[in-house]
């Protein structure tokens, strides 16, 4: 059973209140302990059966019956599957968007090897969390809540690679917009091709995303 992504501290925040537009707006009280360890094991269910079975095949039952309870105690917590998967999505991507934030106070160099390592060598680089996030990925395209969530946490990762474009030593042939705008849909796509495609491997994503991120600032 692999660890599912969530935030740790999912249900131990008080309300956020953000007044950018653009964000997905989260509302969310204290529950009791009991209840943050049901969300969690309902994560936990949802996350191996999409990694079994993936998201249009797996019912509101199957992640019940994983997690251990009936799906009326489960809809006690949540709406429907769509709400679990909503829910866990967003907490992904607040825990990912802190971690690029901890990058920022390393050496220029070190900023750029720690988020190859991130992306191609972490936690989430297995084969089986990408495939998990291309069906979170998919499932974002009629799902606004989905999709809301997926553009904020794009507009933070192109702002993570804009900063780092602007701190190169030497000026770079594109502008920072769009050199993060390559950037990133290099680290997309390289994810993607090692889902789908045999010839390349994490290994081999993670090189040809940090030598042409180096290329680009100026490292020789």
């Amino acid at each position: 059973m692999l660890k599912p992504l969530w935030f740790p501290g999912y249900g131990e925040r008080m309300t956020k209140e953000t007044n950018d537009s653009s964000a997905p707006q989260i509302t969310r009280t204290r529950p009791d302990y009991r209840g943050r360890q049901r969300r969690r094991k309902i994560f936990q269910s949802l996350h191996d059966c999409v990694l079994a079975q993936g998201y249009l095949r797996t019912s509101l039952a199957d992640i019940a019956k994983h997690a251990g309870m009936s799906p009326s105690h489960l809809l006690y917590y949540f709406n429907g599957k769509d709400d679990i998967l909503e829910q866990y999505f967003q907490l992904v991507a607040e825990r990912f968007v802190e971690r690029l934030a901890g990058f920022e106070t390393q050496p220029h160099r070190q900023q750029i090897q720690s988020l190859a390592d991130f992306w191609f060598r972490g936690e989430t680089s297995t084969r089986e969390e990408i495939g998990f996030m291309l069906e979170c990925f998919g499932a974002a395209v009629h799902d606004s809540a989905l999709r809301a969530t997926k553009g904020d946490f794009d507009r933070h990762c192109k702002a993570h690679l804009g900063r780092i474009f602007q701190a190169a030593p030497t000026p770079l042939a594109l502008s920072t917009r769009d050199a993060a705008e390559l950037s990133y849909s290099m680290m997309i796509g390289l994810r993607s091709a090692v889902y789908f495609d045999d010839s390349i491997d994490l290994d081999d994503a993670h090189r040809l995303f940090r030598e042409n991120l180096l290329q680009m600032c100026g490292y020789r």
